[in-house]
């Protein structure tokens, strides 16, 4: 048998409370919860008890166990009252401040996770997401970190090496592919970027094209990419190394602009419609060149649905006192 130690009084059902707002995965054990109240003023929230001799055996809604405590500890008077005071829908002070702190933290949580649609939150634990609409539903669908290939068969793993080609040679980042997994159906796709999180890998030797150059702001760096096909390949750009040693780098960057959003996203949105086509979200980084490790996508309208997408969810968030204590 297993002693639970009493808790403080609040951190129980804080949790599950924020659990119910961020992931909406255990409002049915919520509502059936009650508090078994302890003489230490903690409680523990169980969806039913029952008394073996001088121990308390109750079933844990937040574990789904059963765990056991003394009979000794537990404050009966004040267990009693609380279910009574919860049926006649009277709302102690306690619950009251707890919705607040629940509140407050919600705030936080949302502040880490920027909504871009009514219900819909980029998710916290994510670095690149696609806004899309499909079939008028606005939709979030992450995107995949792929790497470049140099011309045909040389494959970099590595942590943000240089690519130095030849003098006076010429080569090209490309992409396994015709095409991306993913296809955004809007012709006017945003894109949310977790600029804080490292987006590691190589990088290409070069200088970004003037018009183009990122802003001494290091969130401001991705940029989004048009890519040509090749055979069953999907390119990038080009690498030139003129025979005076002068490295440049060719591609085809869209218009775009971007906006910081709370949480260290950023928003980066075309300045015009996206042709069918493919494209990849690149990361600039100044001197050293670019990112050849990219996110890929493509914009095609009739294209099936984007498995794992993302969906709005319209469930009330609001803490209600009377139901959630």
């Amino acid at each position: 048998m297993t002693f639970i130690r009493p808790r403080t009084r609040l951190s129980g059902l804080f949790l599950l409370l924020l659990a119910v707002g961020v992931l909406f995965s255990n409002v049915h054990a919520q509502e059936l919860a009650k508090r078994l109240i302890l003489k230490d003023g903690s409680y523990q929230l169980a969806t039913k008890w029952e008394t073996k001799g001088d121990r308390v055996r109750y079933l844990s809604a937040e574990r789904n166990e059963w765990e056991e405590v003394p009979d000794s500890m537990v404050d009966w008077a004040a267990t009693e009252k609380y279910q009574k005071d919860r049926a006649a829908g009277v709302s102690s002070p306690e619950a009251v401040s707890l919705d607040k702190e629940v509140a407050e933290e919600r705030k936080l949580e949302e502040a880490k996770s920027p909504q871009v649609a009514p219900g819909l939150r980029v998710p916290s634990d994510g670095d690149i997401f696609l806004l899309d609409n499909f079939e008028s539903q606005p939709q979030l669908v992450a995107l995949q970190q792929n790497s470049g290939e140099i011309d045909r068969n040389t494959k970099h793993n590595i942590f943000r090496a240089a690519i130095n080609p030849v003098s006076g040679s010429k080569q090209s980042i490309e992409l396994p592919g015709l095409h991306s997994k993913i296809q955004a159906h809007a012709a006017l796709p945003c894109i949310y970027v977790n600029a804080e999180q490292d987006q590691g890998s190589g990088v290409m030797s070069e200088q970004p094209n003037r018009a183009e150059k990122p802003s001494d702001d290091a969130w401001d760096r991705f940029r989004i990419v048009r890519l040509d096909s090749k055979q069953d390949k999907r390119v990038i750009g080009d690498i030139k190394v003129a025979v005076y040693g002068k490295v440049s780098q060719q591609q085809k960057l869209v218009p775009t602009s971007a906006q910081k959003l709370t949480g260290g996203w950023v928003k980066v949105t075309p300045k015009s419609d996206l042709a069918a086509g493919e494209y990849a979200v690149v990361e600039m980084l100044g001197k050293e060149g670019m990112n050849t490790y990219v996110w890929d996508f493509g914009v095609n309208p009739s294209a099936p649905a984007n498995s794992a997408a993302v969906k709005p969810d319209m469930t009330p968030t609001t803490p209600k006192s009377l139901e959630h204590r």
